[in-house]
C-alpha cells in the first residue's frame, strides 16, 4: 500500500502539496507535525503535515519527505481549523498564515552547504584567484556555509563562484536543514553525595583548612541551602562567595561538588504573588454579575465602562473564575507599552500562571512560550499579548478577554496574513464553546451597533473607581490665541498656566501630539523647495537628536542640509511640529524639570517602554510628551493634566473612520488624568474649537458621536452596513500599475456596478519606489460574502494570465479597517 501526506509549505501558494511516505512513517505522523520536504530543484522546507491519506496526486509524482522534525504535533487540529478559516476569509493562503502564526524557530528553511569533491583530481593551476581561496579554505575545515564563503571571497554575490567551482567538479553542494531554538541549560551544583553525612562532612572540612578558598565556598553553599530549598547554580554560588570558577572546578575534580544541569525557560517569574484579588466596589460587582448572566445566552460581551472605571479588577474576578475551572484565559492588547504594565498588575494576582507572548520577544523566548501553552502547563494558563498572542495552541481555551478592543493596531495591515485580532478571537472562541469579553471605555462603531442588534450582550460601568470624578475637558482656541499673541512657541498661556499650577502641585502631565520628530517639513524661505523622499512621494521628516531628515514610509534618511540643494540659500525654515519640538520647548520652558518622550524613536530595543514607563510611574519624570502610545490603557496615578497639543490633524484625515477614531483618541488621551481623588484637567488646543467631535469629547458624550456616525455610515453605506474589501495593485512602472488597475476596475464593475470605488490613487500614491492603486469593493448585507469572494479570486485569476500586467503585484485587504 502506497501512504501519502498533505503539507502546508510556509511560502505563498494557494494550495498544500502531497508527498509519499512508507508505512511506518504513516503509523508515526500526526497532523500537526512537520517534516523536511525538497521543494523545486533544491531547496527544503519545514513543512506541516494537514492530513495522511493513500490517494496520490493526480498531475504530479509525489516525492518522499527528507525526514521528520517532530515526536509531537506543534501544531494543534484546532490551530488548523482556524488557519483554514483565516486563509478563506482574509483571501490568503494558508502558507502565510503558517508563516505569521508559528515562531520563526519553527519555520525552518535549508541552507546550501559546500563540500570537498573527494572523487576529483584537480589541477591548481585551472582555478582563478577566489576560486582557489574557496578550494584551499576546504582544505581545512570539512564544509563551508554561503556566509563564509562571502567573507573568504570578499564578495556579495557569491553565487557565480560556487557555480564555476560547481562545473570544474571541484565541490558538491547539498542543503541541509537545522533548528534554530537551543533549549538554555543552567549549570547547578550540589555537595557531593559521599559527604551527605555528618562524620564525612566534619573529616572534609578540617583536611580543608589548608585551603582557605576552597572552605569559603564550601561555607556559603550551605548558607545558600539553608536559605532556599531551591536548587543552586553555579553563578550563584560564585558571586554570594565572591569566589571564581576555577575554585569551584576544583572541588568538582576533587569529588568534593558535583555539577548538574537543568533545562529552563528564559522569561520567569520570581516575585511575591498575593494570590488575593482586590475586593469589588458595588459597581464592579453589578458589571461582574451582568457579564456572567450575558454568558448564560450569548458568547461575546462588549465591556463598556468609562475611563478608569476599574475593568482590570472584573477581568481579574473572570479571570480567577475560568482557572478554578482548569482552563486557559487569553488576555489580548493592543500595544506591547500596554502589556509592560499590566503584566506587573496580574503576576501579583496569578504569578507563574502567567506567560506573556509579543513580538519583542527573542526567537527561543517565544518557542518556551507556545510550549507552554500547548503542554497546558501551570505556567500558561493566562496569557497575555499582543495581536499574535491568537495563533497560540491553546488546550482549552475558556475566555478570551479584547482589552481597548476599538484599537486599529488590533489589524494587521502588512504582510499578510490581513487579519483583524478581535474578529478573529471571536472565531477562536467558537471553536472552543469559550466566552469572549470585548472591553473599551470607546467601543468601535461595529461592536456597538452589534450589541443594538442583540448580537453581543452589553454592560456597562458608568463611574470611575472610588467615585472620582471624570475629567474636566476645556477647548482651547489657538486661532484667537495666536491673534492676541497668547502663544508661547505651541503653547497658549492657558495651558502654560495649567502646568506651572499642577507642577507647584507636585503632579505629573502628559502632553500628547501625535507626530514624532522635530517636524514634518522643512522648507527654502527663498525658493519654496522642500527636501523630499527619492523613494516615496512624502517629505523628509526633521529629527533633531540625530540632525537628519528621514522618511518614516521607507526608512531613508539624510544629514540636516545646511543649505538648500536648489538655490544654495541658507534660509531654512521648519513647518509644523512633532512630539520631538514639543520636548526641546519644554525643556526651555520648564528648565528645573524632568521631561521624558515616548514614541517609536524612544522606545527601541526589547525594554525601551518599561524602562521609560517605569520611570514615570515612580514620578523621576515630571513632563511626559508622547504619541498615541500614551493613549492606551496605561494607568498614572499622579497625572492631573493631560494637554493634546493639536486636534486638528486628528479630526482632517481623508478616511471614513477619521472622526470616529478622533473621539476614541483623545477621549482615551482624556482618561489618563485625574485617576485618584483629585478631579483631572484636559486642555485641547485646536483652531476649530465649535467642531462637533470636539464639543462631544469634551461632555464625554460617546451616545451622540455613535448616533452621528452612525447614520452618516448608513448614508454614505459604509461598515457595519457595507462589508468593504480593498484592492491595492503595485508596480514600480506607473503606467503598468495603471493600466492594470483599470482593467480591474472594469471587470469587477460588470459584477459588482455601483458598490465600486476607483480605481483611485491614494494621497501618498508612492512608496519605496512602487506607485500603488486602490479599488474599494462595498458588500451589502444581503450579499453572500463567500461568492463575492470566488468572484473577486476568479477575476483576480483571469488578470494573473494577461501578459502586459505581469509584475503588478495585488494585495487584497479584507474589513479594511
Amino acid at each position: 500500500m502506497s501512504y501519502f501526506i498533505n503539507v502546508i509549505l510556509p511560502i505563498p501558494l494557494d494550495k498544500e502539496f502531497t508527498y509519499s511516505i512508507n508505512e511506518n512513517e504513516a503509523a508515526f505522523l500526526k497532523p500537526g507535525m512537520r517534516v523536511a520536504v525538497q521543494f523545486g530543484k533544491s531547496k527544503v522546507y519545514a513543512a506541516l503535515v494537514t492530513q495522511i491519506h493513500q490517494n496520490p496526486p493526480q498531475v504530479y509524482e509525489a516525492k518522499e519527505i527528507e525526514h521528520i522534525l517532530d515526536e509531537s504535533p506543534i501544531v494543534t487540529q484546532n490551530q488548523l481549523e482556524l488557519w483554514t478559516w483565516i486563509s478563506s476569509y482574509y483571501m490568503c493562503t494558508k502558507g502565510e498564515v503558517m508563516r505569521a502564526a508559528l515562531p520563526g524557530a519553527f519555520l525552518l528553511e535549508s541552507e546550501t552547504i559546500i563540500l570537498r569533491n573527494e572523487k576529483t583530481e584537480l589541477d591548481e593551476s585551472l582555478l582563478k584567484d577566489d576560486e582557489f581561496l574557496v578550494f584551499e579554505a576546504l582544505q581545512y575545515q570539512s564544509l563551508l556555509r554561503i556566509q563564509e564563503v562571502m567573507s573568504i571571497v570578499s564578495k556579495k554575490n557569491v553565487l557565480p563562484v560556487i557555480k564555476r567551482l560547481l562545473e570544474k567538479g571541484v565541490i558538491t553542494v547539498q542543503e541541509e536543514i537545522y533548528e534554530q531554538y537551543k533549549p538554555k541549560i543552567v549549570r547547578y551544583i550540589r555537595l557531593h553525595k559521599t559527604y551527605k553525612d555528618e562524620q564525612a562532612l566534619r573529616t572534609l572540612l578540617d583536611t580543608m583548612t589548608r585551603a582557605p578558598k576552597q572552605r569559603e565556598v564550601l561555607l556559603h553553599l550551605f548558607t545558600l541551602q539553608a536559605q532556599t530549598t531551591k536548587d543552586i547554580k553555579v553563578s550563584e554560588l560564585i558571586q554570594s562567595s565572591n569566589s571564581s570558577s576555577s575554585v569551584i572546578k576544583t572541588l568538582i575534580n576533587k569529588n568534593v561538588l558535583e555539577e548538574y544541569h537543568l533545562q529552563t525557560d528564559r522569561v520567569q517569574y520570581t516575585g511575591e504573588v498575593s494570590g488575593k484579588s482586590k475586593q469589588l466596589n458595588e459597581y464592579q460587582e453589578k458589571a461582574y454579575e451582568e457579564i456572567k448572566n450575558v454568558f448564560k445566552t450569548k458568547d461575546v460581551c462588549l465591556f463598556h465602562g468609562v475611563t478608569s472605571s476599574g475593568k482590570t479588577e472584573v477581568y481579574v474576578k473572570l479571570i480567577e473564575q475560568v482557572i478554578q475551572e482548569g482552563k486557559q484565559v487569553l488576555y489580548l492588547l493592543p500595544e506591547i507599552a500596554l502589556t509592560t504594565q499590566l503584566i506587573t498588575r496580574l503576576q501579583e494576582y496569578f504569578g507563574e500562571k502567567l506567560t506573556v507572548y509579543h513580538s519583542k520577544y527573542s526567537v527561543n523566548e517565544r518557542v518556551e512560550a507556545w510550549n507552554n501553552v500547548k503542554h497546558k502547563k501551570n505556567k500558561a494558563q493566562v496569557v497575555i499579548g499582543a495581536r499574535s498572542a491568537i495563533f497560540l495552541p491553546f488546550a482549552n481555551l475558556g475566555l478570551v478577554i479584547v482589552d481597548e478592543e476599538h484599537e486599529n493596531t488590533f489589524k494587521q495591515y502588512d504582510p499578510a496574513p490581513r487579519y483583524h485580532a478581535r474578529d478573529t478571537a471571536i472565531v477562536l472562541t467558537k471553536m472552543f464553546n469559550a466566552k469572549i469579553v470585548l472591553g473599551s471605555a470607546t467601543p468601535a462603531l461595529e461592536t456597538y451597533y452589534n450589541t443594538q442588534q442583540g448580537k453581543y450582550g452589553l454592560v456597562e460601568l458608568t463611574r470611575r473607581y472610588g467615585g472620582v470624578l471624570m475629567p474636566d475637558i476645556n477647548l482651547v482656541d489657538i486661532k484667537t490665541k495666536y491673534r492676541k499673541k497668547q502663544m508661547t512657541g505651541h503653547f497658549s498661556d492657558t495651558l502654560l498656566t495649567s502646568m506651572h499650577d499642577a507642577l507647584k502641585e507636585g503632579e505629573q502631565i502628559i502632553l500628547f501630539q501625535n507626530r514624532r520628530g522635530y517636524s514634518p517639513v522643512i522648507e527654502c524661505n527663498t525658493c519654496g523647495h522642500s527636501p523630499q523622499c527619492p523613494n516615496c512621494d512624502v517629505s523628509l521628516t526633521y529629527h533633531s537628536y540625530r540632525s537628519q531628515l528621514r522618511c518614516h514610509y521607507c526608512g531613508y534618511n539624510i544629514a540636516m542640509p545646511q543649505k538648500c540643494v536648489v538655490c544654495d540659500s541658507v534660509d531654512l525654515t521648519t513647518k509644523g511640529f512633532g512630539t520631538e519640538q514639543i520636548e526641546k520647548e519644554l525643556h526651555d520652558l520648564f528648565p528645573d524639570h524632568i521631561v521624558e518622550r515616548m514614541d517609536q524613536d524612544t522606545t527601541r530595543g526589547k525594554h525601551g517602554y518599561e524602562k521609560i514607563i517605569n520611570r514615570f510611574e515612580s514620578g523621576e519624570v515630571d513632563i511626559m510628551v508622547g504619541t498615541q502610545m500614551l493613549s492606551k490603557g496605561l494607568d498614572f496615578r499622579n497625572v492631573s493634566l493631560v494637554g493634546i497639543m493639536n486636534a486638528d490633524n486628528l479630526l482632517n484625515f481623508p478616511d471614513f473612520r477619521a472622526h470616529e477614531r478622533s473621539f476614541q483618541l483623545m477621549q482615551q488621551v482624556a482618561g489618563r488624568a485625574g485617576r485618584t481623588q483629585k478631579r483631572g484637567k484636559v486642555l485641547i488646543q485646536t483652531y476649530n474649537p465649535y467642531h462637533q467631535i470636539l464639543q462631544q469629547v469634551s461632555i464625554h458624550d460617546y451616545a451622540s458621536m455613535y448616533k452621528d456616525q452612525i447614520e452618516e455610515r448608513h448614508q454614505y453605506k459604509y461598515p457595519p452596513f457595507y462589508k468593504l474589501i480593498k484592492i491595492t495593485g503595485k508596480h514600480k512602472d506607473y503606467n503598468k500599475v495603471n493600466d492594470a488597475m483599470n482593467w480591474l476596475g472594469t471587470s469587477l464593475r460588470n459584477v459588482f456596478k455601483e458598490n465600486v470605488l476607483g480605481p483611485e490613487f491614494p494621497p501618498i500614491s508612492r512608496i519605496r519606489n512602487q506607485y500603488h492603486k486602490n479599488i474599494v469593493i462595498k458588500i451589502p448585507q444581503g450579499q453572500s460574502l463567500h461568492k463575492t469572494k470566488e468572484v473577486i479570486k476568479k477575476i483576480q485569476t483571469s488578470f494573473k494570465s494577461i501578459k502586459e500586467f505581469s509584475g503588478v503585484r495585488i494585495i487584497i485587504n479584507v474589513d479594511n479597517y
